[in-house]
C-alpha cells in the first residue's frame, strides 16, 4: 500500500461496507525528507492559491464542481483515484480532501454506501482500492457557500445562462437590492466508474437535487444516446435545462438540452468521450439559511460525470 494517501481494502470474504470502512492509512507516505515534504507543501500551496483566487473572483460559484476519475474503467484491485474539481469547460483546479468543505463524500457499490476515507490535504481527494466488481458511484455534497453580488448584470447573466425562468421577476417583486445581495449555493456531484465488469445501475441517493443515469455507459448499448433523469427533493424535475459537456481528446463541446415531463433528457454521446452533465435549481433560502448566510437566493447544482468506452 506504500505511496497511497488512503485505502480501503475490499477482501472477498467481507461485505462491501466492511471492506471500505476497514480503511488503512499509510503512514509510510509521510516521508521525513525535506525534499518530499517540499513537494507536498508545493501541491497544497497551489491548491490554496487557486481557491483564494477563485473566491476573490467569484470563479468557484460561477462554474461547476465535478468529480473526475483518473480512469473511468479500472480492474478489480486497482486504485480508484478521483479528483474533486471546480472550473469551466470541463477543466478546473483540484480540491484537496477536506471534510470541512463537504457534507458527504461516499462510495456506493450496489445497495451499500460508505464514506470515502482520507486525510486532510490528500490529492487526489479520493484514493481507494476496491476488490468489489461492478459499477462504483462516487457521491459528493459540498457545504453551503455564499457569493455576494455587487453588479446585477452578473446575476442576470447567470440566470440567463442557466435558464432559471421567473427569477428576475421574482427578484424585483420581492424588492431585493440590485447592487448588494448574497446568494448561498451548494453542490451535488456524482461520478460513475466501472470496476471489473462494471455491471450495475445508478440510482437516487436522496440528495436535495441530483442527476441519475438511466443506463450504464460501460455495459449497455447506448446507440448514441444517454438517458438521464433530473431530481429535486426526490421528485422528477420536468422542463429543466441540462448542460452537457463532452470532452473528446483536447476538444470540449457544450450543448443544452431539456428534460421531458418525467424529468428525463436524452443526451447525445459517442464512443471514446468523457461527459459531464449539469443542472441548477434556484429557490428562496430557508429562514435559517438566509440568516446564517445573509442570503436572499439559494442555488443547488447537480452534476454527473461518466465516460463512454470505445
Amino acid at each position: 500500500m506504500a505511496g497511497r494517501t488512503s485505502c480501503a481494502v475490499l477482501a472477498p470474504a467481507q461485505t462491501t461496507a466492511q471492506k471500505i470502512t476497514n480503511a488503512c492509512v499509510d503512514f509510510e507516505r509521510i516521508d521525513d525528507t525535506i525534499e518530499k515534504k517540499g513537494k507536498r507543501c508545493a501541491m497544497l500551496l497551489r491548491s490554496v492559491c487557486f481557491f483564494v483566487a477563485a473566491l476573490a473572483t467569484g470563479f468557484v460559484h460561477a462554474h461547476e464542481l465535478f468529480l473526475q476519475p483518473q480512469s473511468y474503467q479500472i480492474a478489480v484491485g486497482d486504485p480508484l483515484l478521483a479528483e474533486v474539481k471546480v472550473g469551466e469547460d470541463f477543466d478546473g483546479g483540484r480540491n484537496i480532501f477536506n471534510p470541512e468543505k463537504f457534507r458527504q463524500f461516499d462510495l456506493a457499490v450496489g445497495n451499500e454506501v460508505v464514506p470515502i476515507p482520507g486525510r486532510l490535504g490528500d490529492m487526489p481527494a479520493a484514493n481507494i482500492t476496491t476488490d468489489a466488481d461492478g459499477l462504483h458511484i462516487l457521491v459528493h455534497v459540498s457545504q453551503d457557500l455564499r457569493l455576494r453580488y455587487t453588479k446585477f448584470e452578473k446575476f442576470e447573466k447567470f440566470i440567463d445562462h442557466k435558464d432559471l425562468k421567473g427569477t428576475l421577476g421574482a427578484h424585483a417583486a420581492r424588492g431585493l437590492s440590485t447592487t448588494d445581495f448574497v446568494e448561498a449555493y451548494s453542490r451535488y456531484a456524482k461520478s460513475l466508474v466501472a470496476v471489473g465488469s462494471g455491471v450495475g445501475q445508478d440510482r437516487t441517493f436522496g440528495l436535495e437535487t441530483e442527476i441519475v443515469a438511466l443506463a450504464n455507459p460501460y455495459t449497455d448499448d447506448l446507440d448514441g444516446e444517454m438517458p438521464v433523469q433530473v431530481f429535486y427533493q426526490q421528485r422528477v424535475r420536468p422542463d429543466a435545462q441540462v448542460e452537457l459537456f463532452e470532452r473528446l481528446g483536447d476538444e470540449v463541446k457544450i450543448t443544452l438540452h431539456r428534460t421531458d415531463a418525467n424529468g428525463v433528457a436524452l443526451l447525445p454521446v459517442k464512443a471514446g468521450a468523457e461527459y459531464m452533465v449539469d443542472a441548477v435549481v434556484i429557490r428562496e433560502p430557508s429562514a435559517a439559511l438566509a440568516e446564517k448566510m445573509d442570503a436572499v437566493w439559494e442555488t443547488l447544482w447537480a452534476n454527473l460525470t461518466f465516460a463512454v468506452p470505445r
